[in-house]
């Protein structure tokens, strides 16, 4: 069968928005939700997961962190993911976290990191406050241009490097733990089978993919496995080999092998999305799939905005139609909406987004 560029619309739709299922089950589903901190109206994981677990209110997730048996980490970006997904990655090499740099730890950062480790130890679970107050470490510029503490840099760089967990956030702040892991690939072959099932992770969360958003995600993997980095172009030669594809108006698409992009039905109903939510996620795709550029704009100054701080994709069946921007005053949701071309004047569509709105008071505990 001839697949088409509305094939895939769909595919890509119906692939990612499954039916709800229980948090632990969506997660295993997914392998990964990015995070954000941005609250807008909720952070970008409680709104990734709103659409796919049954129930799910804003919050769901820290609160019930540490029964999920998942863990916080870089993948492709920041985020949880399932601790199968995180062992492929780990024992990564000396360097800091992907933001600082592919820089090494120098002799007295070793030293530091080692006393830190022997105090996390002790203690079982700390709090960043308790190891700034044992060991005094001050503050550091940041990578946003401000200072913030020193043990909070240490102890995210531990982390980074597999010597730390995070075992659960008391009001948004990590409490962390000793964090063992299993032992490097044995050999080249198990090396390579290792980053397979990392692209292939990445490819099933994003799929389906245009050749040139295929390579962007494959480079991304340097910052879940940095010691890797120099076997990244040989692992998209590989995944171009195993993956299902079709050349659609001169552009080649790939998506797993075991799926049939060509057979998924027309979810006909409307959803608001996070900007980080793996339907949207990709803005190059964004723009092949639905014929407009999309852009995250929480850091482009207010006055050179086009859609909002935090604009949400209106999706519409298979179609991004425009954008939302929500906010809560006073208990009460408020809202904003733009289109590409117009608002649809269906009755249909006015249903089902006020059904959409309603959903997202539920889940923010508003009215």
């Amino acid at each position: 069968m001839l697949i088409t560029l509305d094939h895939l619309r769909r595919y890509a739709v119906a692939r990612s928005l499954f039916k709800p299922t229980t948090l632990k089950a969506a997660f295993q589903r997914l392998g990964f939700v990015q995070a954000d901190p941005i609250r807008s109206p909720a952070r970008a994981q409680d709104l990734i997961l709103r659409h796919r677990a049954k129930d799910y209110h804003a919050g769901d997730l820290e609160r019930l962190y540490p029964k999920l048996e998942i863990e916080e980490d870089f993948f492709l970006a920041y985020g949880f993911m399932t601790k199968s997904l995180q062992a492929l990655m780990h024992p990564r090499s000396d360097v800091d976290v992907p933001a600082e740099g592919p820089r090494t730890w120098p002799a007295a950062r070793k030293k530091l990191a080692q006393l830190v480790l022997g105090f996390v130890r002790e203690r079982r679970e700390v709090h960043p406050r308790e190891v700034d107050d044992h060991f005094s470490h001050g503050s550091v510029r940041n990578y946003w241009g401000g200072f913030s503490s020193a043990t909070t840099h240490l102890l995210a760089a531990m982390h980074y490097r597999g010597m730390l967990r995070i075992v659960r956030r008391e009001s948004g702040i990590r409490i962390y733990a000793i964090h063992e892991h299993g032992p490097a690939p044995a050999d080249a072959a198990e090396r390579r089978a290792r980053i397979d099932a990392l692209v292939d992770a990445a490819v099933h969360i994003y799929a389906p993919l245009p050749s040139g958003c295929l390579a962007d995600l494959i480079r991304r993997l340097r910052f879940a496995v940095p010691q890797w980095r120099g076997t990244l172009k040989e692992a998209l030669q590989r995944a171009k080999q195993r993956l299902a594809h079709a050349r659609i108006d001169g552009v080649d698409w790939y998506w797993p092998s075991q799926e049939n992009a060509a057979r998924c039905e027309l979810q006909d109903t409307v959803r608001l999305l996070t900007p980080f939510d793996p339907v949207v996620w990709d803005r190059d795709r964004f723009e092949m799939l639905w014929g407009w550029p999309y852009r995250f704009e929480a850091y482009v100054p207010a006055h050179k905005r086009r859609l909002g701080y935090y604009a949400l994709p209106l999706l519409y069946g298979d179609r991004v139609i425009g954008w939302g921007n929500l906010r809560v005053e006073g208990k009460q949701l408020k809202s904003d909406f733009g289109y590409v071309m117009h608002r649809p004047r269906d009755r249909f569509f006015k249903r089902e987004l006020d059904a959409e709105l309603q959903r997202i008071k539920a889940f923010l505990a508003v009215a």
